[in-house]
């Protein structure tokens, strides 16, 4: 990796860690250019989010001139309820409120539908619950203004609506318009976890089971059916249902929900409703934009000046406080020490730290049990819980838990806890200023994952969660010089990361004016060559730049287009059935737990007595080894190998849903005959029951290399590697079975990570011969020099 790309980022992250000083509170306005409407409420006048002496407007920066503007004010509410962790009714609370969802406690309950709580109740307990519910319901903010809302969205085929922190908007808003569709309503969610969580909240609201009325649908988990009214789906999902059906026709209503996270999957799926709506192909079609943040301007000028609909939520007063102190080096540490302290000097109440990535907040958990029971015992007993996306729904349920008397739950998350989780109890938050983001450098044709500081808006999103049911405090870890020099808000995803996967998609439903299709934020062209590139590169578009056999197959698999490649190289060299195995190892998180400390060394001896041939061909084959011994040996071993047991029952589940998405590429190719398609179908099952037959390492090795062909380096005489297409320095990860290893000509790997220098992380050892027998067309006459 080239130090000088990461110069400025990384200057940042260190400043951001070393230099801590005492700062005051900052003070600003935010102005608003268009008209405002204001609905009568019980005031007189707008609310304002207030932090200390830090006003935020309820309103955008600069709506540009044409958009209409109303604002629905809150009513003053006396008491709201919380739901209780175990499910009983809603216990009456003064001055607050919180949505909370319970997942069933089961052992064993840690794949992705492990949050269906509600399928198994009566219909007569389904309404009871319903009704208990509908008191919540009706202390939301939102719930008040159920005519407004549904009257301006009926008169307007697209609606912006900015609803506060708070205000009800993801649960309620789809809910009132069920009603008013005579198809189904779709509403997205940049994260799984949210839309799961949602649903089965909302179905528990609406009084059915989840997965009829009320479902979801997330990559290898779809609790949906054709008669499902509300469905709550990730953004990529949605994306495979516009190139199956591009006018949509199953759904009245779409509603895209947390836009302000601004991920390429869900600027591409405007583009793809814009083009939808000028081109008058669904004139019946309901478009709503919600966001929770003040950035209306650029969703409503994107949709030709659609009016804008603002809801306020209910926010109590956060106090900002900024560190103290000399400087401190180790952010965990810095962490660690700003719990200790509010736990033994603010009253009762939770805590939630923001920190940048799971790695952090494994190592202050571990830290906090060991030094909980030390402390002294005037101050409440600390619990620290782990939040962030890889956990599973049973996992991350914990947080909900209502602990007893003199504990205090100290919830330690990522950015995931920004938005769309309501967390009871929360009165404290403790913000690093850090996140990770993925960023891609074009001229290295590599993504790395980085810590950065974010952005204002980031900060408000986080000192608000400690504000939704009393008044409380945030503990910001940087100085307040530091906030005002972040940027107002995160860059979108689509300015820094890869658009391979949405540049394929346009493709495949015909667009080739790539530069001027309807992009929310163009991506630049030097995205769009590099994303074009790549699909050469991969096989999915021809010499000419059309769309190839191979790149429409890659588009109906929702993978990344590398994995979709390697799956269908697979099922034409034959191996198919190990692949598939090693593929669903990759689609789950953790599954390879971390060992640190005097275990490792010992646990990775143990560990590669179970992957003989592994141990000389690298990570592929020694995940397909893990998984044949966890089918075999069960629970004990993975507990002896510290691997994740649920994990791998995990792997189990998406194995199935990928032989059944392979069998969809067949029963999807209109280019060939019923009969061929019989043939082919029949030869893609032969191959599922091939698993017992001697495993072909050259063949897997030769389809992963077809999907990962720019993921290869040559091997240098002082055991590193320098990349095939930059000619970039890069080592072999240290969890690598490949690590140490000599005598390697060539290296493929699956991830690329830069720490103190550049690392590929599931390494296999390659022939240099294959580079030109899987990609001539890439490969062409390059000598590589390996002196």
């Amino acid at each position: 990796m080239d130090n000088q790309a990461n110069g400025s980022s990384q200057d940042l992250v260190k400043k951001r860690k070393r230099k801590r000083s005492k700062g005051s509170k900052a003070k600003g306005n935010e102005s608003v250019s268009p008209e405002v409407e204001v609905l009568p409420a019980n005031s007189s006048q707008n609310k304002k989010i207030k932090f200390n002496d830090l006003d935020e407007v309820a309103t955008t920066n600069s709506i540009a001139p044409g958009p209409k503007v109303e604002t629905i004010e809150e009513p003053v509410y006396e008491e709201s309820s919380t739901l209780k962790a175990d499910g009983a009714a809603p216990k009456i609370t003064p001055k607050g409120k919180s949505t909370v969802v319970k997942y069933v406690d089961e052992e064993d309950s840690d794949s992705d539908d492990a949050n269906n709580f509600n399928i198994s109740r009566s219909s007569l307990q389904l309404s009871d619950r319903a009704r208990e519910l509908l008191n919540v319901r009706r202390n939301l903010p939102i719930y008040h203004h159920k005519e407004k809302i549904t009257q301006f969205v009926s008169e307007n085929q697209v609606t912006i609506i900015i609803g506060e922190t708070g205000s009800g908007k993801s649960t309620q808003i789809p809910q009132f318009l069920i009603p008013e569709n005579s198809k189904a309503i779709a509403v997205t969610q940049p994260r799984r976890v949210a839309a799961a969580s949602l649903a089965a909240r909302v179905s528990e609201e609406y009084g059915c089971k989840l997965g009829t009325d009320v479902g979801y649908q997330v990559r290898f988990t779809n609790m949906s059916n054709h008669r499902t009214k509300l469905k709550y789906l990730t953004d990529g999902m949605l994306l495979r249902e516009i190139m199956l059906d591009r006018e949509l026709k199953k759904y009245t209503t779409v509603i895209l929900d947390e836009a302000h996270e601004r991920t390429i999957l869900t600027d591409l799926i405007m583009g793809f409703l814009k083009s939808l709506i000028v081109s008058g192909a669904r004139k019946d079609l309901k478009v709503i934009v919600m966001s929770a943040t003040l950035n209306a301007e650029l969703f409503s000028r994107f949709f030709n000046n659609a009016p804008i609909l603002y809801v306020e939520g209910k926010m109590y007063p956060v106090t900002q406080m900024y560190v103290t102190g000399e400087s401190n080096e180790d952010i965990v540490d810095c962490v660690i020490r700003s719990i200790i302290k509010v736990n033994i000097t603010e009253p009762e109440g939770d805590v939630l730290c923001f920190l940048a990535g799971q790695e952090e907040i494994d190592n202050c958990v571990k830290s906090l049990e060991q030094l909980a029971p030390q402390l002294p015992r005037e101050a409440p007993l600390i619990v620290p819980l782990p939040l962030y996306a890889a956990l599973s729904p049973h996992q991350q349920s914990k947080i909900f838990e209502k602990l007893p008397k003199g504990r205090r739950k100290v919830i330690l998350a990522t950015n995931i806890a920004e938005t769309s989780i309501t967390v009871p109890g929360v009165k404290y938050v403790i913000d690093s200023g850090l996140r990770k983001v993925k960023i891609w450098k074009h001229n290295l044709g590599l993504s790395t994952l980085l810590t950065t500081p974010i952005s204002q808006a980031s900060a408000r999103q986080r000192a608000g969660r400690a504000g939704r049911e009393c008044a409380g405090k945030v503990f910001r870890l940087y100085q307040e010089s530091e906030y005002l020099s972040l940027p107002k808000q995160q860059e979108s995803e689509i300015k820094r990361n890869d658009i391979i996967l949405p540049i394929l998609t346009l493709k495949k439903l015909g667009i080739d004016d790539l530069l001027n299709w309807t992009w929310l934020e163009d991506p630049g062209q030097e995205s769009i060559l590099s994303a074009l590139n790549t699909l050469y590169t991969l096989g999915a578009l021809n010499d000419a730049g059309k769309i190839t056999n191979l790149g429409y197959k890659m588009s109906v698999l929702p993978l990344p287009p590398q994995l979709s490649v390697v799956l269908i190289s697979a099922t034409e060299l034959g191996c198919l059935a190990p692949v598939i195995d090693i593929v669903s190892c990759l689609s789950v998180d953790n599954l390879i737990l971390n060992v640190s400390g005097e275990q490792r060394d010992e646990i990775n001896f143990k560990r590669r007595s179970y992957c003989p041939k592994g141990n000389t061909n690298g990570d592929l084959i020694a995940l397909y080894e893990f998984y044949q011994s966890f089918q075999s040996l069960g629970k004990e071993w993975c507990q002896e190998m510290m691997f994740s047991y649920k994990g791998f029952k995990n792997v189990s589940k998406i194995k199935n849903q990928l032989k059944e998405y392979m069998l969809a590429t067949v029963k999807q190719d209109d280019s060939i005959s019923e009969n061929e398609k019989d043939k082919q179908m029949a030869k893609l099952r032969s191959q599922f029951e091939d698993g017992d037959e001697v495993l072909d390492i050259p063949a897997i090795l030769k389809s992963f290399l077809k999907g990962f062909i720019t993921n290869t380096a040559v091997g240098m005489p002082d055991r590193s590697f320098r990349t095939f297409n930059s000619g970039q320095l890069i080592s072999i990860h240290p969890s690598s079975v490949l690590f140490g290893k000599s005598n390697l000509d060539a290296i493929m790997y699956i991830e690329y990570v830069f720490t103190t220098k550049g690392y590929a992380r599931n390494c296999s050892a390659i022939e240099l011969s294959w580079l030109q027998e899987v990609a001539p067309h890439v490969i062409g006459g390059n000598k590589v020099n390996i002196n």
